[in-house]
C-alpha cells in the first residue's frame, strides 16, 4: 500500500508541474503556409503564471510589431492559457493559447491589431 500511495504521489506532482508553454514558440517552420511575416514569441511559465516577450518581424514595415511585452496565466488543467500584449506606445491585445501534441494554437481575443488572428505556433527551441 505504500508503494502505491508513493506512486500515485510521484505521477500527481509530476502531472502537476507541466511547463507546457516555456520555450521560444514561432511560426518560422510553416511548410504550407505563404508566410508575409514571422510571429515568434519567447515565454516562460512558472506555476501558473506566465512571462516573456513577442515580435512580429516583416519585410512589409506595417506589420512589424518591435518587442511586445507578454504577461498572463495557465488554467488550472495546464493546456489553456490567457496571455495579453503590451507595447512601447501602450497599446495592448489579448490572446488565447491552447497547448495540444507539441504544438501551439494561437487565438486572438481582443484589442489593437497588433498581432495575427489565429496561428499554429511550432516550438523552436
Amino acid at each position: 500500500m505504500k508503494k502505491f500511495l508513493l506512486l500515485f504521489l510521484l505521477l500527481a506532482s509530476k502531472s502537476y508541474s507541466q511547463n507546457n508553454f516555456s520555450g521560444t514558440w514561432g511560426n518560422e517552420k510553416c511548410k504550407d503556409c505563404k508566410k508575409e511575416y514571422i510571429f515568434t514569441i519567447t515565454i516562460a511559465q512558472s506555476n501558473s503564471s506566465i512571462y516573456g516577450t513577442a515580435e512580429i518581424t516583416s519585410d512589409h514595415k506595417e506589420l512589424n510589431s518591435g518587442v511586445l511585452d507578454v504577461t498572463g496565466y495557465v488554467y488550472p488543467m495546464g493546456d489553456k492559457a490567457q496571455i495579453k500584449f503590451k507595447g512601447k506606445d501602450g497599446i495592448g491585445s489579448s490572446a488565447v493559447l491552447i497547448y495540444y501534441d507539441g504544438v501551439l494554437q494561437f487565438s486572438k481575443r481582443g484589442g489593437a491589431d497588433i498581432v495575427p488572428s489565429e496561428l499554429v505556433l511550432k516550438k523552436l527551441y
